[in-house]
Parts: structure tokens; C-alpha cells; sequence
């Protein structure tokens, strides 16, 4: 790298961090005083994140030599801020005054901000998703020339303009401001944590566990990668940011590539719907649903438990196949220092106060989540700085100064991970809200129920099974909430118009559903991710996600047919039915991921298809009797298997049911 690159790459990092730090104080100072319309917020937070999105993809072109990308940015950044600060001055006129009209050269404002948003989505997801936006654009357009009930009028250029931009609607619509004024507070929090430290600690903590657990190389992974997730907001980043310490520590103490891999995808994915932040769709979906994200929060609490609990259960099994007991690990061969257990609790208390002051605003206050997100960053910045410099006042005093300086700068790198995190997400999301916007002006989520329900002859349960499947190819490896919103405009209605879905569980179902496509070849992201970091094939690394991932699979199904899961609170038949759903996960766990049955194949293949079936029914059956026997069935298979009265290996065998079951 030459003398002029380092001066350019520093000037580009500097001004991330001044747009970072200026936007995250334009955040603050609108959650805490909500100084203008949140509309009117909205377009100036659109401005700062496109911004941040044409520098953070600047500094990648420039590593490229790419100065057709480099140009393209340029026009993206400068006709962004244009079209956004002359709506930001203009948004009374444009809102109040001329509804439904705008003047010539607006609507060229207009255009350039269209391709603003759909060449940084390119930048960031791919041709793919920016396709599926062209496509929606062209139906809006030329609906006309669709064949059969597909067909509808077709919008002037002028009127998909004013749709996607000028009517503040859009880009610019209801899922946007809850990303600009809610969401964004969590991923600002989220960048602190990661500044002060607090995935570190995730790792830390994650790693001590492995001396004590057999399965802990694979528990690791999970415990750390789940609970990251659940607050990067995207399956891919997070498989990229844990995965890249997980993956080589799994492998390097016995693993195959593609079990390490499948492992981390999983783990990553998982992550998304875990509470309380559920990838940040837990906001968006109290607002589409009307009701408060303690609720949504509360509701998947249960059905999160039971694929965690069925994750831990199948990474158990798999480990103990491929590494023979406790792996003793120094800390020092993985991380930079070692801590003590003191410090450790120390660090730990640093990070747990906030999360208090989240859950206690959330929960026990009942506060809006844009004011809970307000308190809980305003704590962390100060268990931030105040942990480490009382600690340093006990030290050593004269260090104080130069304590402060290194807290700064920790500060300072988490407002620009945050930012940087967030603007790709906010860009794809606005692209979501044009696409649901035109199409829902085109009348398309009633037909495609229409289309749905055809195919399924009127059958609820292919429905549902034609709806997953729709939901999986709409996820495109979307970022969570992304993902989530363009299924809960477009599917979700068919179930609660047309079958009597409970709302809650209808839109559960779809929210699962869409993150099923970071597992489900051939998109399956997180898969992707993992395969590039573990070296390992790709569809056998898919294979192993899906063995281990499969209750995922079948938990939206329940949400239909036993919608106590999601729906209503911790009553004795929520405990109840969660209990059985339980029991009937570990059946289809141990069936797919248990070691060798010590049988003949056709006679293991039929013993692990008996376990897959028989817990699909408890988890997914909306009888309890017949729940209840299929549990039954599993115990009688599992004692059958046990005993193997037609074992081709001896029951002592390393392998055999019971040894692996007892590990």
C-alpha cells in the first residue's frame, strides 16, 4: 500500500467516524426529545446511512482498484444527500401541501435517489435481491401485460415515484422509521458492547465451558454465536464474526470441516430468534401487529428455548462422534490475554447492569422501546467508561489519562461498527418498503393468497407446507428483518384471512420460516459463510446444518396447528403443550444425530425415520392424545433401540445408543 493509499484509507475511516458519531447524536437527540416529526426524521436518517454506506463501500472499491464501482458510488452518495436534504427542507410541501403531485425536476430528485438506494443494495446483497426490486418495479409499471389475475392497470414512472419517494411513503415508509428511530438504538448498542469488549467476553466465557463439558468444543459455538446473533441482526455477519474464531477452534481439536460449519450456521441462524432482540425483528413485528414488544417478546421466549435446548442436544451428540473427551483449552492459544475469574466477573457485571435497564424498562416499566433503547445505551456508555477507570483509580491514578484515551477510542469504534452495521440493513429495508408498497397498491399479497390456496386445493396443511416454502425463497438471505417484513406483508395475511390463523401465530410462522433460507440450500447464507471459513463442501456442510437444524424446521408448523405456543402468555396449557413440543424435538434430534444404531442400514434407516416421525407428530400435532402417544412411541422405540436385540456391533461399542446418550 503506498503513502497515498494510507492517507486516503485514513481519511475514509475518519469521516465513517465523524458520520457515525454525528448520526448516532441525531439518534439520541430524537429518542430523547422527538423534535420533529418522525417522518421527517426518518429522511434525515436515510441520509446519514447512505452516506455511510457509499464510504464503507468506497473503502472496499479502492482495496479493488474497481473505479467503475468507485464512480458509481460517488453519483449514489451525492445524489442520495441531494434528494434527502431538499425533502428533509421541502417535507411540508411534500407532505401537506402537494399530495399526489410533484414538480419535474422532483421527480428526477426522485429517480437518483431509486438508483442511490438500488445500487448500494446491489453493493451490499447482490444482483440477486436487487433483481427481485427491479421486478417489482416493472409489475408496478407494466402490470398491464401480466397474463390472467396477475394483470392490473400499470403505474406511470411519475406515480412509482411518488410511491417509492415523494409521498414520504416507501423508501421512506412505516418499517424505515421504526428502523431509524427503535431499531438503530440496538444496533448502536450493540456496537458498544462489541467496542467495550463484550463479545470478547461472550468468547471468553464460551471457551471456559469447554473444559467442563464434553461436547464444549461444539456447546461453544453455540452458546456464543446464539447469543451474538440475537443481536447482530443477520445471519451472515454473525456466522462471519464467530464463525471466524469458532469454526478453527472446532476443527483444531477433532472436528470435520463440515460439521464445524454446520454447526456455526446453525448457531448464527438460531441466534435470530432468540429474545429479547430477535435480530431486532421483535420491534417490527409489534408494529405491524399493533400490540407492545414485551408481547412479541414474551411469545417467543418458549419456542426459542425448544430449539435451543434441541441444538445443545444434536451438537452434543455430534461432537461426542467426532472428539474423545474434555478438551483442555489454553485460553492464551485463542485470545490475546488471559483473564481471571475475578476479572471476568468484573467485565461480566459491566455488561449485565444495561441489560437490567433494558429488561426492567421493557418489562417492568413498560416503556416504548425507543426509550428503553435510549437508557439502556446512556448505561452502557457509562458502565463503559465507569468500570474501567474506578478500577484504575485503585490501580494506579496516574493511569487515569491514559485509561480515558483508550475508552474513547473503544467508544469511538463501537459507534462506527454500529453504524456500519446498521446502514446496509436500513438500505435493504427501504428497498423492502418500496416492494411491499407496490404491490400492495397492485392488490398482489390478496392474489398471491388466492394463488396459494388454489394450488393447495383448500388444504390448510399443504398451504402451510406451500407458504414455507414461499417464505424460504422470499428470504434470499436477507438480513432478519428484512426478510421477515417482506414475508409478513405477502404471506402472512393468507393465513389469518383464510384459515383463522391467530395473528401472533401467523406471523411467528413467517418470521421462522424466512430465516429457514440461511440454512436451506441453494441460498442458505449462513451455510455459505461458514463453508468459505471451515474449507469444507458445501452441501455436506448443508447436510450437517440441516441434521442438527431440523426442529427449526418443523417449529413454524406448530405455531398453526398448536398456536398456544406463541399465544398467550405462560399458561398450564402453554407449559403443557411446550413440554410435549420439547419431548417430541429431542425425539427428532436424537434420531438424526444420534452415532451408529448398530444395526443393519435398512433397519437404521427405519429406526431413525420412526424417531423423525413420531417427534414431528408430538411437536406438531394439534390432538394431545395423539401428541402424547407419539411421545410414548418415542420412549418404546428408544428402549427398543437400547436393548438392540439386532445390534451387528457389540452394545460396549464407542458408538453404541447408550454410551452416546449417557455422554
Amino acid at each position: 500500500m503506498t503513502q497515498n493509499d494510507k492517507i486516503v484509507k485514513n481519511n475514509i475511516t475518519s469521516g465513517l467516524v465523524i458520520l457515525a458519531t454525528l448520526s448516532w447524536g441525531v439518534t439520541l437527540w430524537f429518542a430523547y426529545t422527538q423534535g420533529m416529526p418522525q417522518a421527517r426524521y426518518g429522511i434525515l436518517f436515510m441520509g446519514f446511512m447512505i452516506l455511510i454506506a457509499v464510504l464503507s463501500e468506497t473503502e472496499e472499491a479502492l482495496e479493488e482498484n474497481n473505479f467503475i464501482s468507485l464512480g458509481l458510488l460517488i453519483i449514489a452518495g451525492i445524489g442520495g444527500v441531494i434528494a434527502t436534504v431538499y425533502m428533509l427542507i421541502h417535507y411540508e410541501a411534500l407532505i401537506y401541501t402537494r399530495v399526489g403531485f410533484a414538480f419535474q425536476y422532483e421527480y428526477v430528485l426522485a429517480a437518483i435517489l431509486v438508483y442511490s438506494i438500488l445500487y448500494l443494495t446491489y453493493k451490499s446483497y447482490g444482483a440477486i435481491f436487487v433483481s427481485v426490486v427491479v421486478l417489482a418495479i416493472i409489475y408496478g409499471y407494466a402490470g398491464n401485460y401480466f397474463p390472467g389475475i396477475l394483470r392490473h392497470g400499470g403505474f406511470s414512472l411519475n406515480r412509482l415515484l411518488l410511491i417509492l419517494v415523494l409521498d414520504v411513503e416507501g423508501f421512506f415508509g412505516s418499517i424505515h422509521r421504526i428502523m431509524a428511530s427503535e431499531v438503530a438504538l440496538f444496533l448502536l448498542y450493540a456496537g458498544l458492547m462489541r467496542g467495550y469488549g463484550a463479545f470478547d467476553l461472550i468468547l471468553r466465557i464460551a471457551l471456559r465451558s469447554v473444559r467442563y463439558i464434553k461436547s464444549g468444543v461444539g456447546q461453544s459455538a453455540v452458546t456464543a454465536s446464539i447469543i451474538i446473533g440475537s443481536i447482530t441482526g443477520s445471519q451472515a455477519a454473525n456466522t462471519a464474526i464467530t464463525g471466524s474464531f469458532t469454526i478453527p477452534l472446532m476443527k483444531e481439536h477433532g472436528m470435520r470441516s463440515d460439521t464445524a460449519g454446520g454447526i456455526e450456521s446453525v448457531a448464527s441462524s438460531g441466534g435470530q430468534i432468540m429474545p429479547p432482540v430477535m435480530g431486532a425483528a421483535a420491534f417490527v413485528m409489534a408494529s405491524i401487529l399493533g400490540t407492545t414488544y414485551l408481547t412479541v417478546a414474551i411469545a417467543g421466549i418458549i419456542p426459542a428455548m425448544i430449539f435451543y435446548i434441541s441444538v445443545v442436544i444434536a451438537v452434543h451428540y455430534t461432537t461426542m462422534q467426532q472428539i474423545d473427551g474434555v478438551v483442555d483449552i489454553n485460553m492464551g492459544d485463542y485470545l490475546d490475554e488471559t483473564k481471571s475469574k475475578q476479572e471476568l466477573l468484573v467485565q461480566s457485571v459491566r455488561f449485565v447492569i444495561p441489560f437490567i435497564v433494558l429488561v426492567y424498562t421493557l418489562g417492568v416499566l413498560q416503556w416504548s422501546a425507543m426509550s428503553a433503547g435510549l437508557w439502556t445505551v446512556v448505561t452502557m456508555i457509562l458502565t463503559g467508561f465507569g468500570f474501567p477507570l474506578v478500577k484504575q483509580a485503585f490501580e494506579d491514578v496516574d493511569e487515569i489519562p491514559s485509561q480515558s484515551r483508550e475508552i474513547v477510542s473503544q467508544t469511538i469504534a463501537g459507534l462506527k461498527y454500529g453504524a456500519v452495521t446498521l446502514a446496509p440493513i436500513v438500505i435493504i429495508v427501504a428497498s423492502v418498503n418500496g416492494i411491499v408498497d407496490i404491490l400492495t397498491q397492485t392488490g398482489l399479497p390478496g392474489i398471491l393468497s388466492l394463488i396459494v390456496i388454489d394450488l393447495a386445493g383448500g388444504n390448510m396443511t399443504l398451504t402451510v407446507i406451500l407458504a414455507m416454502g414461499v417464505c424460504i425463497l422470499l428470504g434470499l438471505g436477507m438480513p432478519t428483518v428484512a426478510a421477515y417484513i417482506v414475508v409478513a406483508f405477502l404471506i402472512a395475511p393468507t393465513l389469518i384471512s383464510q384459515f383463522l390463523v391467530p395473528e401472533m401465530a401467523a406471523h411467528y410462522f413467517v418470521f421462522y420460516s424466512a430465516i429457514l433460507s440461511g440454512l436451506t440450500p441453494p441460498i442458505a447464507i449462513a451455510v455459505v459463510v461458514a463453508t468459505g471459513i471451515a474449507e469444507s463442501n458445501f452441501w455436506k456442510t448443508c447436510v450437517e446444518a440441516l441434521k442438527i437444524s431440523a426442529v427449526l424446521f418443523i417449529l413454524p408448523i406448530a405455531f398453526i396447528y398448536n398456536p398456544e405456543l406463541v399465544v398467550g402468555g405462560f399458561t398450564f396449557e402453554t407449559l403443557v403443550s411446550a413440554a410435549i413440543a420439547l419431548m417430541g424435538a429431542l425425539g427428532v434430534v436424537h434420531g438424526l444425530n444420534t452415532g451408529s444404531i448398530g444395526m443393519n442400514l435398512p433397519f437404521t434407516l427405519l429406526i431413525r425415520a420412526l424417531f423423525l416421525a413420531l417427534g414431528t407428530l408430538g411437536i406438531v400435532f394439534p390432538s394431545l392424545s395423539v401428541r402424547i402417544g407419539a411421545l410414548i412411541g418415542i420412549l418404546v422405540l428408544y428402549v427398543f433401540q437400547s436393548r438392540n436385540p439386532f445390534a451387528t456391533q457389540s452394545p460396549s461399542s464407542d458408538t453404541s445408543p447408550t454410551s452416546k446418550f449417557d455422554n
